[in-house]
């Protein structure tokens, strides 16, 4: 019998972004040496080698909730601070499921990077695209197919 899926991902991730407050890419470039903010890199590992915010906590969708919590045993302490967190990812989906369900688990204050540059390039359909940040000190797409920002 096939399966009956009555909450697709795309409703998820709308429900996260409502529920989530959003920072702006430009917002956000003044706070990435910030003594009172953390960036959190929710990309996959082989995404995270192309590139991160300079500082960024690298963790995953899949880890996430095992980096935070302080009785796991690949607790990462950089989650027990008195800071804010700004969830990233490449479109700004897995990053808002993730700073739902971290304040779903009491981590405080959660904001997530809406990429709007992410999102314009998908639109116009580049496919190609070298962009450095020199502030932030890292490459956000270094030769990054279209496929790839999804």
């Amino acid at each position: 019998m096939p399966q009956t899926i009555t909450k697709s991902a795309a409703s998820m991730v709308k429900e996260a972004m409502k529920a989530v407050n959003a920072i702006s890419v430009e917002e956000a470039l003044s706070l990435v040496d910030s003594p009172s903010h953390v960036f959190v890199d929710l990309r996959d590992s082989n995404e995270q080698e192309r590139g991160r915010i300079h500082g960024a906590i690298p963790s995953s969708r899949g880890l996430m909730e095992f980096h935070i919590d302080p009785e796991s045993p690949v607790h990462n302490p950089a989650f027990n601070q008195d800071k804010t967190y700004i969830f990233y990812c490449a479109s700004g989906g897995r990053s808002a499921l993730s700073a739902k369900v971290a304040m779903d688990m009491g981590l405080s204050p959660v904001l997530n990077l809406t990429p709007m540059v992410l999102i314009y390039l998908l639109v116009l359909g580049l496919v190609c695209l070298r962009l450095i940040m020199i502030k932030c000190g890292m490459i956000m797409l270094n030769q990054v197919k279209q496929k790839d920002l999804v």
